[in-house]
């Protein structure tokens, strides 16, 4: 990073904060304008929100600050209620800053309705390019001094913030005292073909794995895609359920519930009525929730390319592959089974979903971009001194094992956690036990 602490203190302006309580926790908002462009600081500008939250008993400590990157692409840092999950234990030792990545929550969101000030599709995705992992990075750093007196703090990256956990590694080390990640070591050199073709035979395992737990399940699924089949089906939220999209249920197999969830999801979907079967009202709207892009349509327009490093368009990776896995498409083949898909990304969704329609032009230009920079820096994550402790759930569904392992043994000093007892949501599900034994590994210099 090219900025000094000095540099950044006077190119980051923070706007007034509010503070609130609630049982146990003292919370305080933060605003922050940073270059959209790091590379153009004295250009164009966005918005960053960030709430601090502190233990009450702790609110005049001189702690050190932990930052929360949350998964995504697209997603907004957690609301909190009280001292729940990780935040539980990372309060015993830390302030807390959850930042909401640009375009997410209240950082200048970028989604159909905001989008259109920025022009045309084309400059649109030109504005969408650096809402990357580097970017992101770049903003913690201007963030950080304004707030820690240009100490290091603390990264902990969940999924896609242990993604740009790693590139704060790569590129500004210096602004790191240490890291803790959960479920998101990335392949530091594969690029969306690559990962795809990783995932979708976990996918089908996810599925197999389902059907073992729940056996009528699949008679149900099939039963549900031959209905969309010759029906056309409209969620409450304007979604198209489409065969296509009803199979991106599989979504749920890789959280610590979410076999559970697709049970009792399927169980309901149809009721008799006078026209004959149809699906219920409550199925469409627990579905809705499920696949709805409205509140992180980045997670859809962003997320091959944040695999992307080799200056090569994504050109809908997913789709593109899934191809070579006929499996995913032969539902109604004797014999066949039906298998959900699961984090994946497709063209048509820019058809189904009314939060990506209007998108449509935006998206297939980012599609087909070429020029994307490295992510990571190997040279210098094999010369890394920061303590970091990383968590890989095996045969996590939304990053690949394998992929973590390798990344893992090429960081120097990375110390592992492998378990099977989480799935990809771990740190949400049972934080506390997650983050505390990360943070024994990565405070342990024995």
């Amino acid at each position: 990073m090219p900025e000094t602490v000095r540099e950044a203190a006077a190119t980051t302006r923070a706007a007034g904060t509010a503070t609130f309580r609630q049982p146990g926790l003292v919370l305080t908002d933060h605003h922050f304008d940073v270059p959209l462009d790091h590379a153009d600081p004295g250009g164009a500008t966005i918005r960053l929100y960030a709430r601090e939250v502190v233990a009450t008993r702790r609110e005049h400590d001189d702690l050190p600050w932990l930052v929360y990157l949350q998964g995504g692409p697209g997603f907004a840092a957690g609301r909190p209620v009280g001292r729940e999950h990780w935040l539980d234990r990372a309060l015993e030792d830390y302030r807390v800053l959850l930042l909401d990545q640009r375009g997410t929550g209240r950082s200048t969101p970028a989604d159909r309705q905001t989008l259109p000030l920025r022009g045309t599709p084309a400059e649109q995705a030109d504005y969408l390019a650096h809402f990357r992992a580097d970017s992101i990075v770049r903003d913690c750093e201007l963030i950080r001094p304004r707030l820690t007196g240009g100490r290091p703090w603390t990264v902990l990256g969940q999924s896609f913030g242990g993604f740009c956990a790693v590139t704060y590694l790569s590129y500004a080390p210096e602004g790191l005292a240490e890291v803790i990640i959960t479920g998101g070591l990335p392949s530091l050199d594969a690029d969306p073909d690559a990962v795809y073709r990783a995932a979708y035979p976990r996918m089908e395992r996810k599925n197999l794995a389902h059907y073992a737990r729940y056996p009528g399940d699949e008679a149900a699924a099939r039963r549900i895609a031959a209905h969309l089949a010759g029906r056309e089906e409209v969620l409450p939220d304007g979604t198209l359920l489409t065969v296509e999209a009803f199979q991106q249920l599989g979504i749920l197999l890789g959280t610590g519930d979410g076999s559970h969830r697709l049970h009792y999801l399927l169980e309901d979907a149809f009721v008799d009525t006078v026209a004959g079967p149809r699906l219920s009202d409550a199925f469409a709207e627990a579905v809705a929730a499920v696949l709805s892009r409205a509140h992180c349509p980045l997670y859809a327009i962003l997320h091959e390319a944040i695999y992307a490093q080799d200056g090569r368009a994504t050109h809908w990776s997913a789709e593109r592959v899934r191809a070579e896995f006929p499996q995913f498409d032969r539902h109604f083949e004797p014999g066949a089974r039906f298998l959900f898909t699961g984090e994946t990304v497709h063209p048509w969704m820019l058809r189904t979903h009314p939060a990506l329609r209007p998108l449509r032009h935006t998206a297939e230009l980012l599609a087909e971009r070429k020029g994307w920079t490295p992510l990571y820096d190997p040279d210098r994550l094999a010369r890394n001194t920061v303590p970091v402790a990383a968590a890989i759930y095996h045969d996590d569904l939304y990053v690949d094992t394998e992929h973590s392992l390798r990344t893992a043994r090429a960081i120097g000093g990375l110390r592992t956690w492998v378990t099977d007892e989480y799935e990809h949501d771990g740190v949400r599900a049972s934080g506390r036990v997650v983050l505390d034994r990360l943070l024994t590994l990565v405070r342990d210099d024995g």
